[in-house]
């Protein structure tokens, strides 16, 4: 299974895995705007990382 993993550089924490199969690249962003907006908003470094499991 392939995931896509949100990262926050500042706090060096895992945010968020999600599964590619159900959430593409769209639903990723919308994902980031509404559940992670704080981290955004206070300048942090959002990263998305690909993981194989």
């Amino acid at each position: 299974m392939e995931f896509r993993e949100i990262y926050c550089n500042n706090c060096k924490k895992v945010l968020g895995r999600y599964n590619m199969k159900y959430y593409s690249d769209d639903k990723i962003g919308e994902v980031i705007k509404t559940s992670h907006a704080i981290h955004v908003r206070e300048g942090h470094e959002i990263e998305l990382r690909r993981i194989k499991e």
